[in-house]
C-alpha cells in the first residue's frame, strides 16, 4: 500500500470536488491508486511534456486526478483534483 500526500493545490481542490458532488468518485480513485497506482481499469494516462512523470485519471469529462508516484518511498503525491491539467 502506498502513502498518500496532497499538494496545497490538491487540498484546495478537495472543497471544489465536494461542492461539485464528485467526492465519492475521487475517493474511489484515490483508494484504487493507494493499492496500486498502475491498476488498469480504470484507465490512466502517463502525461508528457511539462507534466512528464505524472499520471492522470478521469474524475469526469472535465476534471482529472493528477498524481506522481514516488516508488522509493512507496508514496503518491496528489497534484490536482480539479480542471484539466491547469496548475
Amino acid at each position: 500500500m502506498y502513502k498518500i500526500f496532497y499538494t496545497k493545490k490538491a487540498i484546495k481542490d478537495i472543497e471544489k470536488i465536494k461542492s461539485a458532488k464528485l467526492e465519492k468518485i475521487a475517493k474511489n480513485l484515490i483508494n484504487i491508486i493507494k493499492e496500486n497506482p498502475y491498476q488498469n481499469p480504470p484507465s490512466y494516462e502517463k502525461l508528457v511534456g511539462d507534466l512528464k512523470g505524472l499520471y492522470s485519471r478521469r474524475i469526469n469529462l472535465k476534471h482529472r486526478l493528477v498524481y506522481e508516484v514516488i516508488e522509493e518511498e512507496k508514496a503518491i503525491k496528489i497534484i490536482s483534483l480539479w480542471t484539466h491539467y491547469e496548475f
